[in-house]
């Protein structure tokens, strides 16, 4: 019998990022694993994510600042951690994914795993000039520019209850030098914000882009062994929060996802 495996986020609003993310979760764990903690009209959210399990919160909750968010989801996860094997938890713009090469799908990555917590290599989905206006269907197949980022690599699953801060683990402080930190080869999450632009960029959209568009480009094998290596060994170990981290990874260079991603997201 396979692990039983589910996912878990919470969202204030009904929109694109949500639906991508039940769609693409819900194929790989089921949408009847699924929770979502959401504050909008329900029934618009039950059209779009049928079969998943819909928990309603009120507004302000939502409102409140991240650790209190944090905190919030930490005691969903402690009753999911009863009845699964493992808990995912992103937020809503984001997916977690697997290379079809190294794995033959997303449960198969946990399968292989014994650690309390696995950490993904992150990355930003980027919309570029020449790419045609989103359609349905799988986002990767689609928006395939990205950048590595340590930003976005972060914490995504636990077998246990755990206090999920500041994109890791914050753990006792007697396990602080020694907890493990354990990043699956063939494991992304990818940060979807720039991937469906509408209307006019902000200012800060505009800047990122720029950036973007400034950085070299590097082969995928290349730009994926080398943020590999600087991120999956040793992490921050940060005294101050006792906190576990993936370490900070200033981008260098852009590149391009192969096809094989193409039916996912």
């Amino acid at each position: 019998m396979g692990l039983k495996i589910c996912a878990l986020t919470m969202v204030d609003h009904h929109d694109w990022a949500l639906s991508r993310w039940y769609a693409h979760h819900g194929a790989e764990l089921g949408a009847q694993n699924l929770y979502i903690l959401h504050a909008d009209d329900l029934s618009k959210v039950a059209g779009t994510c049928p079969g998943a399990q819909v928990i309603p919160v009120e507004r302000d909750i939502l409102a409140v600042n991240d650790r209190t968010r944090a905190r919030i989801l930490d005691r969903f996860h402690s009753e999911l951690a009863r009845h699964y094997d493992w808990v995912i938890r992103t937020e809503v713009q984001e997916i977690l994914f697997h290379d079809p090469q190294e794995h033959h799908s997303l449960a198969a990555v946990f399968e292989q795993e014994q650690a309390p917590v696995l950490t993904a290599l992150g990355l930003d989905i980027v919309e570029v000039e020449r790419n045609k206006p989103m359609m349905r269907g799988p986002v990767l197949g689609q928006r395939r520019n990205l950048v590595f980022s340590g930003h976005v690599s972060k914490a995504v699953a636990a077998r246990r209850p755990q206090k999920f801060r500041r994109h890791g683990i914050e753990v006792a402080a007697e396990k602080l030098g020694s907890f493990p930190f354990r990043m699956p080869q063939g494991l992304y999450l990818a940060d979807l914000t720039h991937a469906n632009r509408t209307g006019e960029a902000s200012e800060e959209e505009a800047a990122y882009l720029e950036a973007f568009d400034a950085l070299p480009k590097r082969p995928w094998d290349k730009a994926v062994a080398k943020a590999y290596s600087r991120l999956s060994e040793e992490p921050a170990r940060i005294e101050r929060h006792s906190l576990v981290r993936a370490q900070v990874f200033k981008p260098t260079h852009r590149t391009k996802l192969p096809g094989r991603f193409g039916e996912l997201g």
